[in-house]
């Protein structure tokens, strides 16, 4: 994707580690100096999307991690539309606005804009899935669950189409339903835990904030479930802790141990003004808006707010057509709650924070369970819950015109009772579309991925380093400058390099974007990198996206940092513990020269790389 091309270079080195590790027999490690040798960075405290990196291996290997990239960007969009979809057909809800509701979750704002470069939230097909596990928890099976939602699924999981045979089936219905159930959903939360924690924590509070609210329309059935539903949860805690029980551990115990929050508080929270204003990214939008949405403080990739208002006015109609049943009840709360805790602790009004007033997330946010959470990334998961209220609306709407139609109707007439029944579904679903318009999104910009350096395969073959040897590669990279690690995503060489785009403990185990930060050494390294290039380099666009200085004709800018001295360099270098160092440059550049001052003639010359095996 255009515009954020250090996102997609990471995750896209995220499906190769993943891959790599398939590739040599095991799952890919949970901590590991594949980046920040010889530290290392911890897989369970980034976005490292280690279930579809795994899953995804076949591609990775056969076509490279773009193209995987580009499945699994269409698998988020898709999957979770027909994720959504699915799960109100359980629940009884009509073809007509479960479809349009699943389109309106997967094809939402908040994932298109995650598609920009947060795959790992884009990815939002289990959600719905796990919240459906969760309500047949707490709601239980048959008349229980009647009562508690007046809804029901279509089929058991044990007479499901493609179920066991006969004795199969006898087989499973001796399992009681609190462990089929309870497994499910710990199933399902253990595998979005390696898709993304943070994803998965939200989706729990939507889900609570349902319960809550289907408990409050019915308190006595709900009181009869606790017992029930504490064994099913129960249950689904010890599947999911023995699936990533280990990760978890290693997390909070293992090493590279982090805390606190990676980013200040409320400053990725919903702007009110963003539910209105569309930005470029969306078919429908004029040149104000646009202009409006851009100056978002959070960046494109976080402008997950919008809805629009025919779709809010029809939310709020659907609400209050549907509000007899318990389900829509349950929905339009936690809708609301999931919105103003996307607001943050204090209220951002037209890009300016108001912090006199606190808001619900305001006492929240410093629990260390809820610090690594970003408000405004609650969208993702009110959208899912919007499009179901949308679908209960419909319902309730054509349901209540078709009961008018019928009344008004002559009697015993077969054809008349049938267009009273149709027609105004028809026109309900019609409606609600043509309102969910202002949703559509255009076509994703697409950018153009780093090259391959000449010589880059070939020096690596002649250096002939052990698979994990760590290497020191200038451009050393950061979190700015990521084209080191789309190479090494390409090609799978090398195996282990000094630096890196990560979060990493800094000083007091504080969480940060890089850790300890860059070396002053690396810095320089990366400049006079950048300084040697060419306008018209390749790898000219990568290094003025990090704001480095490429060259222009006349003669370029020089490295702001000033050159530090030759030992200062030796000795970060050793720190380091490179098997090889690594240059992409020319060798009349002014880092090459640097670098034979430092380390002496190149190991290995190949094209524009050039390499000193130490």
């Amino acid at each position: 994707m255009a515009g954020y091309p250090t996102d997609a270079d990471l995750f896209a080195w995220y499906l190769r580690y993943a891959a790599d590790g398939v590739a040599h027999g095991h799952l890919p490690a949970l901590v590991t100096t594949a980046m920040n040798a010889p530290t290392g960075v911890s897989m369970m405290w980034n976005t490292s999307v280690l279930l579809p990196g795994v899953l995804l291996t076949p591609v990775t290997l056969l076509f490279g991690p773009q193209a995987s990239l580009s499945i699994l960007t269409t698998l988020g969009f898709a999957g979770s539309a027909a994720a959504l979809y699915y799960v109100l057909r359980r629940w009884q809800v009509s073809v007509g606005a479960a479809a349009l509701a699943g389109a309106v979750y997967g094809f939402s704002p908040a994932l298109l804009h995650s598609a920009l470069g947060h795959y790992n939230l884009q990815f939002a097909v289990l959600p719905p899935l796990i919240i459906d596990a969760g309500l047949v928890i707490a709601a239980g099976q048959g008349a229980g669950r009647r009562a508690v939602l007046r809804l029901e699924p279509r089929r058991r999981p044990e007479t499901a189409a493609g179920s066991p045979g006969p004795a199969g089936r006898r087989l499973v219905s001796r399992v009681p339903h609190v462990v089929w159930d309870g497994g499910r959903l710990g199933l399902l939360l253990a595998a979005q835990l390696f898709i993304s924690e943070e994803l998965a924590l939200i989706t729990a509070i939507a889900g609570v904030l349902l319960v809550a609210g289907l408990a409050a329309s019915r308190p006595a059935a709900a009181a009869r479930r606790i017992g029930p539903a504490a064994a099913g949860l129960a249950v689904a805690a010890t599947v999911t802790f023995c699936i990533a029980g280990h990760a978890l551990l290693t997390q909070s115990g293992g090493p590279l141990v982090q805390h606190g929050p990676l980013f200040p508080p409320d400053y990725y929270v919903n702007d009110p003004v963003s539910f209105v204003t569309p930005s470029t990214y969306l078919l429908f939008h004029s040149a104000g808006a646009a202009a409006t949405a851009a100056k978002y403080q959070g960046g494109a990739t976080e402008y997950l707010a919008y809805l629009g208002w025919p779709l809010i006015v029809v939310l709020a109609l659907a609400a209050l057509v549907s509000w007899r049943r318990p389900a829509a009840r349950a929905a339009a709360f936690a809708l609301a709650a999931l919105v103003i805790f996307s607001l943050g602790g204090h209220p951002l009004v037209g890009g300016t924070s108001n912090a006199a007033v606190n808001l619900p997330w305001h006492w929240i946010e410093e629990h260390p369970l809820f610090a690594s959470v970003l408000p405004d990334r609650m969208s993702i998961i009110a959208d899912g819950v919007a499009a179901a209220l949308l679908a209960l609306g419909i319902d309730a709407a054509s349901h209540r015109l078709a009961e008018r139609r019928r009344q008004t109707d002559a009697a015993g007439a077969v054809l008349g009772e049938g267009l009273g029944a149709a027609r105004p579904a028809s026109v309900v679903l019609t409606v609600a579309a043509l309102c969910c318009l202002p949703l559509l999104p255009a076509p994703l910009p697409a950018g153009t991925v780093t090259p391959l350096p000449f010589g880059w395969t070939r020096t690596f073959t002649v250096l002939n380093l052990p698979a994990r040897a760590p290497v020191l590669i200038v451009p050393v990279p950061t979190n700015i400058l990521t084209a080191t690690m789309r190479w090494q995503a390409d090609t799978g060489q090398p195996g282990s390099m000094v630096g890196g785009y990560f979060i990493g403990p800094g000083a007091g185990g504080q969480a940060y974007i890089g850790g300890t930060g860059v070396n002053p050494v690396a810095w320089y390294l990366d400049e006079l990198w950048a300084s040697g290039l060419p306008g018209t380099s390749p790898f000219a666009a990568a290094a003025l996206g990090a704001g480095l200085p490429v060259s222009i004709p006349g003669g370029g800018p020089a490295p702001t940092e000033k050159a530090p001295p030759i030992a200062q360099v030796r000795a970060a270098i050793t720190t380091w513990h490179p098997a090889a160092v690594v240059a992409v440059t020319a060798a009349s550049s002014p880092l090459a020269a640097y670098l034979v001052k430092v380390l002496g003639p190149p190991t290995v010359q190949s094209g524009i790389v050039l390499a000193w095996r130490r």
